[in-house]
């Protein structure tokens, strides 16, 4: 082997060696969940949802959101606000239009003081928040 033919060779580890260690640094990869956690948390959510009780409505709907935030967070989805994370997440949704109505109710529960909300419409939405639990990995 000549001179030139080593320093091509030593080029090229090199070379290789530090595209490895680049990529080694920098790849994040997909973060487990605490699934226990998680659905231990879901079943308090619906433990706590009662029929003729419009509080345990609202807490329900705020509660589920906040755990599909906390889910996606730890998931690594980017975005300062949920509804940017939502839509870091968009191609792992199984029904996208129905996570975000569930969020749309949650906003107007935060936000607006006269929020009239039916009992059979947030086991819909917390259907769609469970699914969406289910579509992170987190239950």
């Amino acid at each position: 082997m000549d001179a030139s033919m080593i320093f091509v060779f030593a080029a090229i580890v090199i070379i290789g060696a530090l595209l490895l260690a680049l990529i080694t640094f920098t790849h994040r990869g997909v973060k487990p969940l605490a699934v226990e956690k998680y659905r231990s948390s879901w079943m308090t959510i619906e433990r706590q949802l009662k029929k003729d009780d419009v509080a345990s409505l609202h807490v329900c709907v705020l509660s589920a959101d906040k755990l599909l935030d906390q889910a996606l967070r730890e998931r690594g989805f980017k975005g300062d606000t949920m509804g940017e994370r939502m839509k870091a997440a968009k191609n792992i949704w199984t029904n996208a239009n129905q996570v975000w109505n569930a969020h749309k109710l949650r906003n107007r529960i935060a936000h607006e003081t006269d929020v009239v909300v039916k009992y059979d419409d947030v086991r819909r939405h917390l259907s769609a928040y469970k699914r969406a639990l289910m579509d992170v990995g987190a239950i």
